[in-house]
């Protein structure tokens, strides 16, 4: 199939779902797929976006906008999953319980004003890789239309560029809870230094940010991670940054000279 048929596969399978609440995080994915259920016409369609101390204040501000500009409604639907035991002791697939308390608000909602169907923003090459959301969504029924209609993730960057979406050359941008080992609890403490040491290393001008949060005896400890074309630049400006991040609290900084490769987190 080619993109223009796969494109028009979704907005079919979007209509006969309608109306459709849309599980929305401003990144690429979802907005592709908003972006889309607007542009089918005839469907009533609205985006509900998570809320919880692993989304960056930022990333919240950037994903409203873009949803303003896309046309959609957009409501913002606090969730607890710091709250949930499986979720904070951070297990490794933490995601699945975020993704399990995310649609448990979404079905709740849709429920009471109305909606036939919960969609979310898999594209076709997800199941390629251990994506423990992808259980949850299906404990849920919650429609894939982008992965239905076979639309890739390098496809869902081009439509994203055709509708003029901010996010279409966006790096991916897990949560915050992702910089945290797996076994480390998840904590609002610890969540929000991560989202406060990730704005003062962008602050210097880095396109892809990672800080990675573990426990050490002598308290907090950072690994700052840049993209890997970005790695000598971080170098040159290693000490402020490594004496800005002190002071959040963390005992020892560490610069990582290979730079960000494009794992999980």
């Amino acid at each position: 199939m080619t993109l223009e048929e796969k494109l028009l596969a979704a907005k079919e399978i979007l209509r006969n779902a309608a109306p459709v609440l849309v599980a929305y995080s401003g990144g690429v994915d979802s907005s592709t797929l908003l972006a889309i259920a607007i542009e089918a016409g005839d469907v009533r369609v609205e985006a509900a976006i998570a809320d919880s101390p692993s989304l960056p204040r930022k990333s919240l501000e950037n994903a409203l906008r873009q949803a303003q500009d896309i046309g959609a409604k957009t409501r913002v639907l606090p969730t607890g999953e710091l709250e949930i035991s499986d979720y904070a002791s951070n297990p490794p697939n933490r995601c699945y319980f975020c993704k399990k308390e995310l649609f448990s608000k979404l079905e709740k909602l849709a429920k009471s004003e109305g909606f036939a169907s919960i969609a979310y923003g898999e594209n076709a090459d997800d199941l390629a890789v251990d994506r423990p959301g992808h259980l949850a969504a299906q404990e849920f029924s919650v429609l894939a239309p982008l992965r239905m209609a076979g639309i890739t993730k390098k496809e869902v960057r081009a439509l994203a560029v055709r509708f003029g979406l901010s996010s279409a050359e966006l790096p991916a941008q897990p949560c915050l809870s992702s910089r945290i080992p797996f076994g480390t609890r998840v904590t609002k403490t610890a969540l929000e230094r991560i989202e406060k040491a990730e704005e003062i290393v962008r602050s210097y001008g880095f396109r892809v940010v990672r800080v990675r949060h573990a426990e050490s005896d002598a308290g907090p400890a950072a690994k700052v991670l840049v993209g890997s074309d970005e790695t000598k630049e971080l170098a040159a400006v290693g000490t402020a940054v490594c004496e800005k991040l002190k002071l959040l609290g963390f005992g020892r900084v560490e610069l990582d000279p290979v730079g960000y490769q494009g794992f999980s987190g």
